[in-house]
């Protein structure tokens, strides 16, 4: 009689400690997938530094655009290109809590190498900023004294994302951006800064 009620509640318990990975899950970025080769780099930006003055928010004197980037090779298979700049604020944590967006770029073409310095010719479409309210990009704006981290990643997609809108589109988020990338990620670079 013992075996047979501690058998359900092992059961039920083991049932509720997978909800938890499930959840953490959906709040990862999409896959980091390494392709030799397909490296996102930039002219301004390197790897684990500090973002110039000039590309800081305007608040603390800077431009507010966005950061020129560059890739070469493209993975075999890519139908189209898509980017997401987000960061963990204080308090938050990756795979736990969803990140804050500061640019979703999706749909553009395959042969583009590289996104100048403000994205000029507005390559690709572009989802809601961080505070939900427009499209485009967000300046980095750490508030003074303290130092956050941020990451750009470059996703080699192997088709469009056609459950996006073919357009720029504030009601585009991480959620649905990353839910559009689902099973379409063919490669996937990334540089990080600190602001």
């Amino acid at each position: 009689m013992i075996r047979l009620i501690a058998l359900p509640m092992m059961i039920f318990l083991a049932g509720c400690s997978q909800v938890g990975p499930a959840e953490a899950a959906d709040n990862a970025p999409p896959a980091n997938i390494p392709i030799a080769g397909f490296t996102l780099t930039s002219p301004e930006l390197t790897e684990g530094g500090v973002l110039p003055a000039a590309l800081k928010c305007t608040r603390d004197g800077g431009e507010g655009i966005t950061p020129p980037l560059k890739w070469g090779y493209i993975p075999p298979g890519t139908k189209s290109l898509a980017l997401m700049m987000y960061h963990y604020p204080r308090g938050t944590s990756e795979g736990i809590d969803a990140p804050s967006q500061y640019w979703l770029l999706w749909n553009f073409p395959p042969e583009t190498r590289s996104l100048p310095r403000g994205n000029p010719e507005s390559i690709g479409d572009e989802g809601a900023d961080k505070d939900e309210k427009r499209t485009g990009y967000t300046p980095p704006c750490s508030p003074p004294g303290s130092q956050h981290e941020y990451t750009i990643t470059l996703y080699a997609l192997n088709a469009s994302l056609d459950t996006l809108p073919a357009r720029d589109d504030p009601d585009v988020d991480w959620s649905a951006m990353k839910t559009a990338m689902k099973g379409k990620i063919v490669g996937s670079s990334s540089i990080s800064f600190l602001n």
